[in-house]
């Protein structure tokens, strides 16, 4: 049931959730059914209760089922001024990143310095670059998110329901993750598995981090060196689980940070990176392998980009 809509101002509305919805983060929901609302004022009307399913609070990251209902709170909106396009420069780069591409997903190498998505005084990301460029794919929805630094493999999704497929692909790991990344510290021995149940939005001075905590998530990653430089090795990382920050967290737990890490990393090591020309986190999401049900195998690589390749060029002459 939907209720009328005044000119600035709309009422409460209750969204039950069918199969087109059904899988898809809470947030997500919302962006689509509050089009034009800043990301930060969606997070903080979750937040403070404002949304509610079943009549309950519930996270951002909360997956919607069918038969959930939503409590849509009422929005003051602003009569907003014609949507200014997204910069060419940007929509070049993003349509050259893209490495495949058939009717129903869309791969890119996403480079870095992009966020997948607008928020935080960013009037475009990704996501919004790619519908303004393609008004004619309206259902064009991010699979799974990139940290903004972050380069390397993104898959975005052409319509809902391969949405929800992809969604559980990656709940029952059934899409392999590779991420290529330099940490800090000597690297002993060969492969490595870390399991830590990690949690999200714990206060630190202020700021929200994701921690290991006895009452989090569950998240797996294995790591296996690929080279070994004085004080810092080359490492591809699996993850088993896709939870956020999990990469990072997982390297600072076992004492070997992400080279460039201002959130989770060592000051000291990213001061000696920078000192290499480092200026950004050195995380690559170099590969994906899954199979869609209705399609061939997909198995897509992206190589690192010239930043993080020329540093390791570097690395090879420091004694």
């Amino acid at each position: 049931m939907r209720g009328s809509l005044g000119p600035n101002k709309t009422s409460v509305r209750y969204l039950t959730v069918g199969n087109n919805h059904a899988g898809r983060r809470i947030d997500n929901v919302l962006a689509s059914e509050l089009k034009g609302l800043p990301r930060n004022r969606i997070y903080r009307m979750l937040r403070k209760g404002e949304v509610r399913v079943n009549r309950s609070r519930v996270q951002q990251s909360y997956r919607l089922k069918a038969g959930d209902v939503v409590r849509i709170p009422p929005v003051l909106t602003r009569v907003r001024e014609p949507q200014c396009q997204a910069p060419e420069e940007l929509r070049r780069q993003i349509e050259c990143s893209i490495v495949l591409e058939d009717e129903r997903v869309l791969i890119l190498n996403k480079p870095a310095g992009i966020a997948v998505h607008g928020g935080s005084g960013l009037k475009f990301g990704l996501i919004e670059t790619l519908r303004a460029a393609r008004p004619k794919s309206t259902r064009l929805e991010l699979v799974h998110r990139l940290d903004r630094h972050t380069s390397g493999c993104l898959i975005i999704a052409k319509d809902r329901e391969t949405l929800r497929q992809l969604h559980k692909m990656l709940r029952d790991a059934e899409i392999d993750k590779r991420y290529l990344a330099l940490l800090g510290g000597h690297w002993s021995g060969g492969k490595r598995k870390v399991t830590g149940t990690l949690r999200k939005n714990v206060q630190r001075s202020g700021e929200r981090m994701v921690e290991v905590r006895r009452d989090g998530k569950l998240a797996i990653s294995v790591f296996v060196p690929k080279k070994r430089y004085p004080d810092m090795t080359l490492v591809e990382i699996n993850l088993a689980t896709g939870r956020t920050h999990q990469i990072r967290v997982h390297a600072a737990l076992i004492a070997h940070p992400v080279a460039g890490d201002e959130k989770y990393g060592a000051r000291e090591f990213n001061r000696k990176v920078r000192g290499y020309g480092l200026k950004r986190m050195f995380l690559h999401a170099s590969r994906l392998r899954f199979k869609l049900p209705w399609g061939d195998p997909v198995d897509v690589e992206a190589p690192l980009p010239q930043d993080l390749s020329g540093l390791l060029v570097k690395l090879q002459h420091v004694q």
